[in-house]
């Protein structure tokens, strides 16, 4: 071995393996990583992020950095709020209230309260423990294939992913109903089975002596892969739920903060006020910040009967990355862009799909939108054609993920950054894609 060759870095693969043996001694084997070969990302701006060997990448995934990776107005926020002063909400500073002002008056009333937490999952926590007192029963209504969060009351709902804990005895999961494709006359049967259904749940809560507390949804319902309730659907089941004693939880770490494009907030497509909106990821563009938006009274009743703290929830920096993020969506029109663009994908996905025996349906809505794919030749689910469709579309630089029941529905929820020459670039790599999928299979 000569001294350039010894000295020369080591191929990529070694260094990914290496990366790869730290990581499994340290964190383990089990947190979950994305493709066959995992990727290093070093560095993003904007839509776009470069791993460890210098390649860039589209980044139609990730909905954390909404306002683009490493938007620089959130980040001179952090940077100059860290250089001044960072504590917690028991002494007064204008950075929370600042924010609290400005996040509620994005919600229709009588959602004009907040309470700060660090993330989604203690957002969805604190949303049920409110639920509970205020109701005084812990049934629960929760979709059958769903996830919102990791604490131990949120594991025993957990319908969507793999957790030990059984499904708690007072959750009843209820299957959403489905109408993309179908006719008026079976999207009036689909709805009407499904309200059936709703209804012998909460019967069986209360029968049960559990009764009901809340039912808390993804408005978009996106870990079901971004279904398209029949119209009518979560405004019958609000009504049953408040019929019943119980408070309607919207869980819109996904469809919030205008990912949907007709509206900042996913219930708001539907016409409905929920008692309780949880809040997460997107909220600080990478810094932690999650919330629950309420109503007066559901705050003065719970804040009467608990000293409710946290000790990093609402502070200045937090608060200052999170009103950095309304700002830039406003000063740069993010809702409308997002409207905007949401319906040229939804038609360019549309033509990719005609004549496309293995597209069944174009699934989503503003910048999360999805193709369902299935066996040409019976129409099933194919989940392996959807995996090897994100595989591809790494190798050619476009970032991607899967989600459903049967994982069959391709997920693409850029930041919403994302323009029309994105857009553009991802659609073209997506029918190369599969059309060179379609070679190999043939």
């Amino acid at each position: 071995m000569t001294l350039e060759t010894a000295t020369e870095p080591a191929p990529e693969a070694i260094l990914q393996e290496s990366l790869m043996d730290r990581r499994v001694r340290t964190i383990g084997p089990h947190s979950p990583l994305f493709y066959a070969t995992p990727l290093e990302i070093v560095a993003g701006e904007g839509v776009w992020v470069e791993d460890a060997a210098g390649k860039r990448y589209l980044d139609v995934y990730n909905n954390v950095p909404h306002v683009g990776h490493s938007n620089p107005d959130v980040r001179d926020a952090i940077t100059n709020q860290l250089q001044r002063i960072n504590l917690h909400t028991r002494y007064l500073n204008s950075g929370v209230v600042d924010y609290a002002e400005k996040l509620l008056s994005l919600f229709d009333q009588p959602l004009d309260r907040v309470f700060f937490t660090n993330s989604g999952s203690e957002a969805n926590e604190l949303a049920l423990r409110i639920a509970r007192q205020h109701t005084g029963n812990t049934g629960v209504l929760i979709s059958d294939h769903s996830y919102h969060g990791n604490t131990t009351t949120l594991a025993e709902l957990t319908t969507g992913l793999h957790v030990k804990e059984p499904l708690g005895a007072n959750v009843r999961a209820i299957r959403i109903p489905d109408a993309a494709g179908l006719t008026a006359a079976k999207r009036k049967r689909v709805l009407t089975e499904a309200l059936r259904e709703v209804d012998a749940a909460i019967a069986s809560l209360q029968a049960e002596g559990y009764g009901l507390s809340a039912i808390l949804y993804d408005p978009l319902f996106s870990t079901e892969g971004l279904l398209k309730t029949p119209d009518g659907y979560i405004e019958a089941v609000t009504d049953r739920v408040h019929a019943a004693g119980g408070l309607v939880i919207a869980d819109e770490v996904q469809s919030g903060f205008g990912r949907i494009g007709t509206h900042m907030w996913g219930h708001q497509a539907f016409g409905t006020t929920p008692d309780l909106v949880t809040l997460g990821k997107p909220m600080g563009n990478g810094y932690p910040v999650g919330g629950v938006i309420t109503t007066s009274a559901l705050l003065e009743e719970f804040g009467e009967n608990n000293t409710y703290f946290n000790t990093f929830a609402g502070s200045p920096v937090s608060s200052a990355a999170g009103l950095a993020v309304l700002r830039v969506m406003e000063e740069r029109g993010l809702l409308e862009n997002a409207h905007q663009l949401g319906k040229y994908i939804a038609d360019e996905l549309a033509a990719l799909a005609k004549g496309n025996p293995r597209i069944k349906n174009v699934r989503g809505s503003g910048l999360f939108f999805g193709l369902e794919l299935v066996n040409p030749e019976d129409t099933t689910p194919d989940p392996v054609i959807t995996k090897a469709l994100t595989e591809e579309l790494r190798t050619r630089g476009v970032l991607i993920g899967k989600i459903g029941r049967h994982e069959n529905v391709l997920k693409m929820r850029p930041p919403m950054v994302f323009d029309r020459e994105n857009a553009e670039y991802m659609i073209e790599q997506l029918r190369l894609a599969l059309e060179t999928l379609e070679g190999r299979t043939a």
